[in-house]
């Protein structure tokens, strides 16, 4: 009589890769196993699969409840997802974190390229460390941006008839600035910064002429989801600008501007926003600078 395959055996044959713990899937890095095994998570430890994803660097080198406290969430839920994806607990993730971060910065660098000098003495005080933090986060954002994608945001921002920026809570700052920029170009832009009713009249006015924008950093509120939603419903165009590669509000774009948002502060730093912002609307002023200039100089006359 023919002996049955162990149990184990029968389940490895048969489990499919993304679904077996990391240590099954060792030809994959933890961010990009994390991200085949997104759907399967929580909402709490999705919150952290983005928060991982997006920053490494501190998911490698800072306590769990450092990267509960940034990831919004609590430390119990950042060792409950270490466990879902295989680990022991959150030093066996934080390991996996190390060994893809040095992986990732032992790659040796183009012929030629200059050594940066630091911004700041090693002695850094908190202002410095700040400042250098958002010089990097600036660099990032420029080198994971794709010049295609802006040029397309840019294009859509310059044509629409109509602008529609959905951001809420400290998103709305920036909202509001972004509509600001545009008006300086005598671009009709409006806001959705809060679930007013006026502001739910403005996402019923969605329609396939109009350029919906959503601004988001880790979860997104569900109000700018709804507006992104809507969006895709009735053909509307669709540009994402979030720190979160796996945020819902990225999912929903055409376009998807990602910025870095590494901060050794209590809150995430916005400063690449910021200057994504400015150089959007720089892009669009460049495409007529003239006539721009003009509509600028009669803006400030009024």
């Amino acid at each position: 009589m023919t002996a049955k395959p162990p149990l184990a055996m029968k389940r490895a044959a048969t489990t499919p890769e993304s679904q077996l713990p990391y240590e099954g899937s060792t030809h994959q890095t933890l961010s990009a196993y994390i991200q085949a095994r997104f759907d399967d998570f929580s909402r709490s430890q999705k919150d952290v699969a983005q928060y991982i994803v997006d920053h490494l660097d501190e998911a490698a080198f800072q306590t769990a409840e450092e990267l509960a406290r940034r990831a919004n969430t609590s430390s119990s839920t950042v060792v409950r997802f270490s466990q879902a994806l295989g680990f022991e607990g959150f030093p066996e993730l934080q390991g996996a974190a190390r060994e893809e971060y040095r992986r990732a910065h032992a790659a040796p660098s183009a012929p030629g390229d200059a050594i940066a000098a630091p911004l700041f003495s090693l002695d850094q005080n908190e202002f410095e460390t700040a400042l250098a933090a958002d010089h990097v986060n600036v660099e990032e954002t420029a080198r994971k941006t794709s010049r295609s994608d802006v040029e397309t945001a840019i294009d859509l921002i310059a044509s629409s008839p109509r602008v529609l920026v959905a951001g809420t809570d400290q998103m709305a700052f920036f909202a509001s600035y972004l509509r600001h920029l545009l008006a300086l170009l005598d671009l009709r832009a409006e806001i959705v910064a809060s679930p007013s009713q006026e502001a739910l009249g403005r996402l019923a006015r969605i329609d396939d002429e109009t350029l919906v924008i959503g601004l988001s950093a880790g979860r997104p509120h569900p109000l700018v989801v709804r507006a992104m939603k809507l969006a895709r419903h009735r053909k509307a165009r669709t540009v994402a600008m979030t720190d979160a590669t796996l945020s819902e509000v990225a999912k929903l774009a055409q376009i998807r501007l990602y910025y870095s948002s590494n901060s050794p502060a209590f809150v995430r730093s916005h400063t690449a926003l910021l200057s994504m912002i400015q150089a959007l609307a720089y892009g669009v002023y460049s495409r007529d600078a003239a006539q721009y200039a003009d509509r600028i100089k009669a803006f400030r006359l009024k």
